[in-house]
């Protein structure tokens, strides 16, 4: 088995950075939740998640970003808003051509981030 990390395994930041290209691309097309990203600079939010999903995925760069609970907080996102974007996310990795056991372990690091996006009671407390 490989030592190589998920990310390297993934292309590194130039391959997560099309993965992120393609999935703001199908986000923003989708009127279910492109309405939380009117006001937002794109190019900086692209580079953002591009930091983001490197730093999930064990490569060298690091997310610098607010605690995603802090950053999430005032969007009032949905459990159904977090599904649509995260299958936005899975398909734009299946665009890629990113391996069944790859794509599946950047959609679980993502889905453990999804307490602190979606709004609503806090399951602990």
């Amino acid at each position: 088995m490989s030592n190589e990390t998920l990310y390297e395994r993934l292309g590194g930041e130039p391959a997560i950075g099309a993965v992120v290209e393609e999935f703001y691309d199908r986000v923003l097309a989708d009127e279910r939740v492109n309405h939380h990203f009117e006001d937002v600079d794109m190019a900086e939010q692209r580079s953002h998640q591009t930091k983001f999903l490197s730093a999930v995925t064990g490569g060298p760069l690091r997310y610098e970003g607010e605690e995603m609970a802090t950053a999430h907080e005032e969007l009032a996102i949905s459990p159904a808003e977090f599904d649509a974007v995260a299958t936005h996310l899975d398909e734009a990795l299946r665009v890629f051509d990113v391996d069944d056991a790859d794509r599946e372990a950047v959609m679980e690091a993502v889905a453990g981030f999804e307490r602190d996006v979606v709004e609503g009671p806090s399951a602990g407390g």
